[in-house]
This record gives C-alpha cells, sequence and structure tokens, in this order.
C-alpha cells in the first residue's frame, strides 16, 4: 500500500485528523503536551517502572522492555493526556456512533531500552473474539514521553492494514516508524497491525499508550480494582467517567452494596454506599 503516515502540526483542526484516522488507520499531531507535563508523567510512574517493569516480560512484550500497567492509579498527571480535548474529539467521531459512551480499556506505561527487538505486529482489538463491519471497537492512543525515533524503537504502524480482511501479518504491507518529537501523539485503530520498534540506541524510549473502548465492551482492564474509588474520587468527572463510574445508557452499570441502596442510588439520597465517585450524567 503505497501511504504515508500522516503528521500535523498541534493547530491542526480535528476533522482533518478523523479523516487521516480512518484513511489510514493512523495519525500524529506533534507537540501537543508541554515539556513540564510529560516530565511529570514520567517521573511519577519512574518507580513504577523500577519495581514492577520486568514482571511483564515475555515473547510477545519482549525482554527489554519495561511495562506497566493502569497509570491513573500511581501517576495522576497522565490523566492530562487520557483526558485531553483532542483526544476526546477524536475518540467521539470515531467510537460514539457505536455507542452511548465509551471508557477506557487500558492504560500502559512501556519503556523499551536500548538491544530490545521489534515487537511482532499485532491488532489490539483482537482481544474481542467477533468483528463487525463498519465498526471499530477501540482507538490507541500512544503519547512520545521522549523523542521517538527510528533507532530507538518508534512505534510500528502498517497503514491500511485497519482495511484488510486478514489475521495473517505475513501478507501485509511493510510497517513504517511513528517518528515524532517529545509530548506528541500517534492514533491509530484498534485494528490497525502495528509494534513497538527494535531499540538500536543507547538510551531508552518511553510512552503511555491508551486504548479508549466502546461502552458496552468489557474493558481490557478492570478499571474498578485498578483505580478503586478511594482514588478514583481524586479525579474530575470526565476521568471517572471514562474509568467507568457511571452507567452506559439506562441499564449497563448497576451494582449492589450488601445492606445498602442500588448503586448507584438516586441523587439527593443518602449517600451512604461511599460512591460519591460515581458520575452522574444529566
Amino acid at each position: 500500500m503505497n501511504m504515508h503516515l500522516p503528521v500535523f502540526e498541534n493547530d491542526v483542526a480535528g476533522d482533518a485528523v478523523i479523516g487521516a484516522l480512518r484513511r489510514t488507520g493512523a495519525a500524529v499531531i506533534k507537540n501537543v503536551l508541554d515539556t513540564d507535563i510529560v516530565d511529570a508523567c514520567a517521573a511519577e510512574m519512574r518507580q513504577e517502572f523500577d519495581s514492577r517493569g520486568r514482571l511483564q516480560e515475555n515473547d510477545f512484550n519482549g525482554y527489554r522492555t519495561l511495562r506497566i500497567s493502569s497509570v491513573l492509579g500511581y501517576a495522576p498527571s497522565t490523566a492530562q493526556m487520557i483526558g485531553h480535548p483532542l483526544v476526546l474529539a477524536v475518540a467521539d467521531e470515531i467510537l460514539k456512533p457505536h455507542c452511548m459512551a465509551y471508557r477506557i480499556g487500558s492504560t500502559t506505561g512501556i519503556e523499551i531500552l536500548p538491544g530490545e527487538d521489534d515487537q511482532v505486529l499485532h491488532q489490539d482489538d483482537s482481544i474481542y473474539p467477533l468483528r463487525i463491519p463498519g465498526v471499530e471497537f477501540q482507538i490507541g492512543v500512544m503519547w512520545a514521553l521522549n523523542d521517538f525515533t527510528e533507532e530507538n524503537g518508534g512505534t510500528r504502524v502498517v497503514l491500511g492494514s485497519h482495511a484488510v480482511s486478514t489475521r495473517d501479518d505475513e501478507t501485509l504491507g511493510e510497517p513504517v516508524q511513528a517518528v515524532m518529537p517529545k509530548g506528541s501523539v500517534l492514533f491509530y485503530m484498534g485494528s490497525l497491525w502495528h509494534g513497538g520498534g527494535a531499540n538500536r540506541s543507547n538510551a531508552p524510549r518511553m510512552g503511555v499508550i491508551n486504548t479508549y473502548a466502546l461502552g458496552w465492551l468489557r474493558q481490557e482492564v478492570n478499571q474498578y480494582l485498578a483505580v478503586p474509588p478511594e482514588i478514583a474520587i481524586l479525579y474530575d468527572k470526565t476521568i471517572r467517567r471514562l474509568l467507568g463510574y457511571t452507567k452506559h445508557g439506562r441499564h449497563l452499570g448497576h451494582g449492589h452494596r450488601v445492606g445498602a441502596a442500588r448503586v448507584p442510588h438516586t441523587p439527593g439520597q443518602d449517600a451512604s454506599t461511599g460512591l460519591d465517585v460515581w458520575v452522574w450524567d444529566e
């Protein structure tokens, strides 16, 4: 497929990004976040990277890659990435035609160390056992916490592969790398074939990948355990809604605690359930 990865400046109109994403399956917007926010995210994740980053090593994730899950549980500055208005505007256009609300599927810090090989190409939405023609189940949003280059493992994307009905990566085109400066963001469809790049440099490459999925799908990560109410309440309504602390429509998301009212209780009732974390959509 003769395509080029669309790369935009940070003043781009949302329609241009969405059109490029639908056409090629991926798009980059440069210099979206200020350096101080990016550095804060990296600093807040550092301890988790150092203490738990190797726990998910395997043939798929790699053996020279640090990987940490559920970053909202310990890195509050990442909320500025996860709830960024530009990200939500794109997610609205891609996902909301097929659901009443979308949710965070996963939020993951990834640090590719020198010497890591190319990750196997894959589709993020393969966690779901079916496909619906014309419906994207999720999108991926990768933030660069330092410069992404061809040498240090910039994400590889197979442009146009979201429109190919194959489960065999051997028949796909050649991937291109998402080269982008620190603070930039890569959008890609959940059905797009992609993978981390080999790090042939002498320094790590750090990013945060967040997925946003249709609200009627099971979230990839159980966010209510990863970010329990006592932590979730520290975030604004946008983030709590993305985590899933709200219903999807009228019927999905009810709960019950033993000896307590149905959750969520009616506004104005005694909130003894302790779920002031709940977001009521008017």
